[in-house]
């Protein structure tokens, strides 16, 4: 093993060139924050721990010649060596990013704001000047886009809560935002922690959903599809005050993905996270950031693009929602 990358270095070393017929493995090139999800950079003090990598290569650390990508600055680049039909050679390739860093830089994300992401999956992630250094793991410190940090935390359980509960309720989801927007917050007590398939994050592989607080008053459609807003919420939410721990100042969440289209999520967003809640206009996000990175490394200035936004700030915070949420997962888990 003479060098090792990750697979975005890898694209780029290719795009500029290089490969089997040009094997030059001193042009690998990486950026801050894909790098930082390695364990072996630190993007505190953007240095390699080789000691660690050759420990888990098994090399002998004093001995241990891997080549690894140099790391770019965010506005960083390099040049296309080799002519190709797609490419011309002179052309820059930028620094490259991962795709929550990305989508940060496609936001315009600054300090004191937070993202929510909900897909399959979903992401808690904020921009800071202060590098996190969470020893339960609960929060993951990688590096942004822009020269600065970006903790996280990420939740296994999202967007497939709401279609789950919709399919059990036989209703589409616009059906179902209506449904939950006619029951009041809390869900008269209807309580679920929709660990569905485990969770990531609390760290509980084997877990499986439960529903709470169930009475012939609060047993109603509407307080079912409430609930399962509620919870998948309540438990971003909670990965919104483990960023906290770490020094993170959130002062309003931007949210987005897929299930933020859902009316009723943006509304009962504002009820649960104790900050204003904004939805963006749906957008490519991650794409947009490349596109931010492109023009930064050719012009050296980041762009100042505007993101409409689809709604006001809004909020609207109802403590009882998660108070409730965090006693029946004590109480479960």
């Amino acid at each position: 093993m003479a060098a090792v990358a990750l697979p975005h270095d890898w694209l780029t070393w290719r795009l500029r060139g290089f490969g089997p017929e040009n094997p030059v493995l001193g042009e690998l090139v990486t950026d801050r924050s894909d790098a930082s999800g390695t364990s072996y950079f630190n993007p505190a003090t953007n240095l390699y721990d080789v000691d660690l990598l050759a420990r888990a290569l098994r090399r002998d650390p004093e001995n241990a010649e891997i080549v690894l990508p140099e790391v770019l600055d965010p506005a960083g680049s390099r040049p296309v060596v080799i002519e190709s039909p797609e490419f011309s050679k002179g052309l820059v390739v930028g620094a490259g990013a991962g795709d929550n860093a990305a989508a940060a830089l496609g936001l315009d994300a600054r300090e004191g704001d937070a993202v929510v992401s909900i897909g399959t999956s979903g992401t808690v992630f904020a921009v800071t000047d202060t590098p996190a250094h969470d020893e339960s793991g609960t929060v993951a410190g990688f590096a942004d886009a822009a020269g600065g940090f970006l903790p996280l935390v990420a939740t296994l359980n999202a967007a497939r809560i709401l279609d789950s509960t919709a399919a059990l309720l036989g209703v589409d989801h616009a059906e179902f935002a209506r449904l939950a927007l006619e029951a009041a917050p809390g869900a008269d007590g209807l309580v679920l922690v929709p660990y569905f398939e485990g969770e990531r994050t609390p760290n509980l592989p084997t877990a499986t959903a439960t529903l709470g607080g169930m009475t012939l008053a609060s047993t109603t459609r509407p307080n079912l599809a409430r609930a399962a807003i509620e919870g998948l919420l309540c438990g971003l939410a909670d990965g919104l005050e483990a960023i906290r721990v770490q020094g993170v100042d959130a002062r309003r969440v931007l949210l987005i993905g897929g299930a933020a289209q859902n009316p009723a999520v943006g509304a009962i967003g504002a009820q649960v996270f104790a900050v204003p809640v904004v939805v963006p206009q749906p957008a490519e996000y991650v794409a947009a950031g490349a596109a931010a990175q492109a023009a930064w490394a050719l012009t050296g200035a980041r762009p100042n693009w505007p993101v409409a936004m689809a709604s006001e700030p809004a909020g609207d915070h109802r403590p009882v929602i998660r108070e409730q949420y965090a006693a029946l997962a004590k109480a479960r888990y």
